[in-house]
């Protein structure tokens, strides 16, 4: 029987993020349900409309979630009455840099004025290949160093590798800030860029000898 040895490496990679995601919400409180409704959306072209003239252009802006709802609130002897109807929607924004970052987002709150809502921001990359394949490439440095630790406490040494399966590594990204009430009169505030990772995990099965 063969004997074999099998290791899982992990690691990550840090680069500088190149792509801000925006989270964006829209929402109305009006007396009747088409004003709520008819009100959200002026207020999400507005906003989309200030977006696409601070340089987001229309493949990095997408529209999700639409919700219509009716405000309740119970009254004695009365029962459930309604105070007003809501209309919500999100916006999801992409901008490709981080110097274009504060102005649109300065935008997008005048133009959405006490109807708008941030949800949150995100950085990452808009293309990931480069500083995965440095994570992936440490993951399979640290996996071969263990086993060779390994093998060296069991008198062996590694032979040929019999199978490499790369592992999901589940890290969602960090929204920062929340939900911010915005008012007509809005500053750019800043947008460090900082540094953003990227790790992976590698098992790799090598024969003893």
């Amino acid at each position: 029987m063969n004997r074999t040895i099998t290791v899982t490496g992990t690691a990550s990679a840090k680069a500088v993020p190149d792509l801000v995601t925006l989270t964006l919400g829209v929402e109305t409180r009006r007396d009747t349900a088409a004003r709520a409704y008819d009100d959200a959306g002026k207020a999400a072209a507005a906003v989309a409309a200030s977006l696409r003239a601070a340089g987001v252009q229309d493949v990095d802006l997408r529209t999700s979630g639409l919700n219509l709802r009716a405000d309740l609130v119970w009254v004695e002897g009365q029962g459930q009455k309604v105070t007003a109807y809501v209309a919500s929607t999100n916006l999801q924004v992409g901008i490709r840099s981080h110097a274009d970052a504060p102005a649109a987002i300065a935008a997008a709150v005048a133009a959405g004025g006490d109807d708008i809502r941030i949800n949150g921001i995100e950085q990452g990359f808009a293309d990931a290949s480069a500083v995965t394949a440095q994570a992936q490439e440490a993951a399979w440095q640290d996996a071969r160093s263990r086993a060779e630790q390994y093998a060296s406490l069991a008198s062996s040494r590694l032979g040929a590798v019999i199978s490499v399966s790369q592992q999901p590594v589940h890290s969602g990204p960090v929204p920062l800030g929340g939900m911010v009430r915005a008012s007509y009169a809005a500053e750019a505030l800043p947008v460090e860029a900082g540094e953003s990772s990227v790790s992976a995990s590698v098992t790799v099965e090598w024969e003893l000898l």
